[in-house]
């Protein structure tokens, strides 16, 4: 059975470049498209919807809102031109989050990664190779979106309501966001729960032991809840 995907995107070339992927990865098919969310209601009501690839700033009513908004919602790919609303759009459990232009090679990862949540196999495709990671996000700090380079970042703590983020250079930034929804954000990145409290770089892991991992001389412990999937991550290179 094809995963049924609605498309939500106030710019007709992004509605065209998100069909036409589609179309070459195979096993899906587009049951609508939609210049706003208001729109996209009625299709809701009326066909099976598997994923909604929907952006953020449209007139009438922002992405983030009509995602709310919807009782029991599909899934949900974010794809939009602004990368500050990438924190946003994982606390409300997006699968993704696209910025435009958005390369068919991200596309694909997106799709596999959603295939994957939902326990499908990939379909078929040409051969694609892997794209490069994005080397910085914004994150709110304080009342300004501040770029953090990605491997720059050491580790993250939670911390009440916000995360720590340790970097590279001794300083460290507080932001207002969930743990949970930093490990989303850096899903498709080198990082890795390895606590409840604690994400960390892979990159920038000295040595491991069966409690902690060491970051030069840092010491970040690894929870017994996560420690299987650690030790395999690990393990496995």
């Amino acid at each position: 059975m094809k995963l049924q995907c609605l498309l939500i995107d106030d710019e007709p070339p992004a509605l065209k470049v998100l069909s036409r992927y589609i179309a070459e990865i195979g096993g899906m098919e587009v049951v609508g498209q939609c210049r706003n969310a208001i729109e996209a209601i009625g299709i809701l009501r009326n066909y099976r919807v598997d994923v909604i690839f929907l952006d953020i700033k449209m007139p009438r009513i922002v992405g983030t809102e009509f995602l709310k908004s919807l009782s029991h919602p599909p899934k949900v790919i974010f794809v939009t031109a602004y990368r500050e609303y990438a924190v946003d759009g994982f606390e409300l459990d997006a699968v993704d989050y696209l910025v435009k232009p958005v390369s068919f090679e991200r596309f694909v990862k997106a799709v596999t990664k959603l295939n994957r949540l939902i326990g499908r196999e990939m379909p078929h495709t040409a051969d694609v190779s892997e794209s490069p990671v994005d080397a910085f996000v914004y994150l709110k700090v304080d009342r300004d979106m501040k770029k953090i380079f990605i491997d720059h970042i050491l580790y993250i703590e939670s911390w009440k309501d916000y995360v720590k983020i340790f970097l590279t250079d001794g300083k460290h930034i507080l932001v207002k966001q969930s743990i949970t929804a930093m490990e989303n954000l850096f899903s498709d990145q080198k990082f890795l729960r390895v606590h409840r409290s604690y994400i960390v770089s892979l990159e920038h892991i000295s040595g491991y032991n069966g409690s902690a991992v060491q970051l030069g001389k840092t010491e970040i412990p690894i929870g017994r809840l996560y420690k299987h999937v650690v030790m395999e991550r690990l393990q496995g290179g």
